[in-house]
């Protein structure tokens, strides 16, 4: 997403837009999966799956646009639902829609965990809202020796509201996981993991009200910028982070044989 592939920047009103585009847009994408409310596609050629491009959409009954982009906002209560998660953490903010953070995850035995810290922005638009992100480096989170560090080329969520209390939610991402991956694990993304996270998100929405009633209800800095008390982190800190600058590790040899059962039903 960085201009040029050098500078660190805020995303504006241009790169949501086109953001958008590319998650309402079918041109280009192929169809994968398309189950009880869930579709993913795939952009990319076959052969370079490693930073496939993958799209995921969801319709969500009984969850607001607002609520749902609170749930994706909320680090506190990401740690109910989000199973994969290992630690996330905000690292600073930039402006009142832009900070750094931090998210590591588990993947499947017998593949290497990674983790990733990137540049978060933004923008509610009345009913719908979008929040997107990119890898960048920051010097007191360099990668680290039990982790795989991956690059968010491009990740990002739109939110629509579809009629009264309700949404449908679009998930897009191109990753360098830094490592030539098996092509089995790109299947697996898109007939499985993809498809069981975007229904983890719904579910997290249903119930996200419930608990947020029980846990600091009024504290949203994602809505009320006041309440934000991270410390503030400068543009000139952080450098774009290049997937070839990493380790790159090869796990093509590995088989989806490897799994452990326990894998599977993650």
């Amino acid at each position: 997403m960085s201009r040029g592939g050098e500078m660190v920047y805020i995303p504006d009103d241009s790169d949501f837009s086109s953001f958008r585009d590319q998650c309402e847009s079918l041109e280009g994408w192929h169809c994968r999966y398309n189950k009880a409310g869930v579709t993913v596609w795939s952009q990319g050629q076959e052969e370079s799956c490693t930073v496939q491009k993958i799209k995921t959409r969801i319709s969500c009954k009984d969850v607001p646009a607002e609520t749902l982009y609170d749930v994706l906002h909320d680090t506190r209560y990401r740690k109910k639902w989000d199973s994969n998660m290992i630690e996330t953490y905000d690292i600073g903010r930039l402006t009142v829609n832009a900070d750094v953070g931090y998210y590591s995850w588990k993947c499947p035995s017998p593949l290497k965990n990674r983790d990733f810290v990137t540049l978060r922005s933004w923008l509610p638009l009345g009913n719908d809202y979008m929040i997107i992100n990119y890898s960048v480096k920051h010097p007191k989170y360099p990668p680290r020796k039990d982790f795989v560090r991956a690059v968010s080329l491009q990740t990002g969520y739109l939110i629509k509201a579809n009629g009264d209390g309700a949404c449908i939610l679009y998930y897009l991402t191109q990753v360098d996981p830094r490592g030539s991956l098996p092509k089995w694990v790109v299947n697996r993304v898109s007939q499985f993991v993809a498809p069981k996270a975007m229904k983890k998100i719904y579910k997290a929405g249903l119930k996200y009200p419930e608990w947020k009633r029980k846990h600091d209800p009024g504290y949203k800095p994602w809505v009320y910028p006041e309440q934000n008390t991270l410390p503030s982190v400068s543009l000139a800190e952080l450098s774009v982070q290049h997937a070839d600058s990493l380790e790159n590790i090869d796990e093509t040899g590995l088989t989806e044989d490897h799994l452990s059962t326990s894998d599977h039903e993650a």
